[in-house]
């Protein structure tokens, strides 16, 4: 009989993962991904995919004795806190074992190209130090925490052009997704006339363009600090994840 994996997804290394789980196991693994829905149109994934919330920890719990879930990875974005939290209280609560797929940390900075702040609160108030035309890149959540810099202009990149104009004084939307190029950012960046750049440190396995782009145009980087990852057994790549689905797919 098949085990049954939830992968909690919405990032690429939750694809790959996807991906390489069906092509290792086949049919001895049953893989469902799950989006929590924030993109209108989501890549493709194969195998079985769901779309939405589950309703906070106690869905989650009825969702994994309903689907009779064998195993769960996390593999959802760093600073996606909620879901990682009610994954790991689940998973205590129905005995299901639960991997945690970990991006790996981004080099640090050179102390001349910008500064790390705990939060966007922080990243708000160091802003008007640094520049006036600022481009966020970490979508739409908590961007009201700029929304009292009237005198910031703000390029706000999104998958998706917004439903509903974007709770800040100045702002313009780009939409664009992901991989983005060095010079495609550089460009971007020069058009609008941006003087500093604010992202979530969410890592991965190479520094993003955008970074790069910041650096070599000599552009300020504010960078959010990355929250604590949730307790429990961590994988750091796809091939140990893979590893920790053989040795409880027996």
């Amino acid at each position: 009989m098949s085990k049954r994996l939830l992968i909690l997804g919405g990032t690429g290394e939750a694809a790959h993962l996807a991906t390489q789980a069906i092509d290792t196991f086949g049919t001895a693994l049953d893989v469902i991904s799950s989006l929590a829905g924030r993109v209108n149109t989501p890549r493709p994934l194969p195998g079985r995919v769901r779309v939405g919330g589950f309703g906070g920890r106690d869905g989650l719990v009825r969702y994994i004795k309903a689907e009779k879930i064998d195993l769960l990875i996390d593999a959802t974005h760093p600073f996606a806190t909620a879901i990682s939290a009610n994954a790991h209280g689940a998973c205590d609560q129905t005995g299901t074992p639960r991997l945690v797929l970990v991006r790996p940390h981004w080099p640090t900075l050179p102390h001349d190209a910008g500064i790390e702040v705990d939060d966007l609160v922080a990243a708000a108030q160091a802003l008007p130090k640094l520049g006036t035309r600022a481009f966020l890149s970490f979508g739409q959540g908590g961007i009201e925490a700029f929304s009292h810099l009237s005198d910031t202009a703000f390029v706000v990149r999104l998958i998706d052009a917004p439903e509903k104009p974007l709770a800040l004084p100045h702002a313009t939307v780009t939409t664009g997704r992901p991989p983005f190029t060095v010079e495609g950012e550089k460009a971007l960046f020069k058009s609008h006339g941006i003087d500093v750049l604010v992202s979530k440190n969410s890592g991965g396995t190479a520094v993003p363009a955008k970074i790069t782009a910041a650096l070599e145009l000599e552009i300020p980087t504010v960078l959010i600090t990355r929250p604590p990852t949730e307790p429990g057994p961590h994988a750091d790549s796809i091939e140990q994840a893979l590893g920790w689905i053989s040795g409880h797919a027996e």
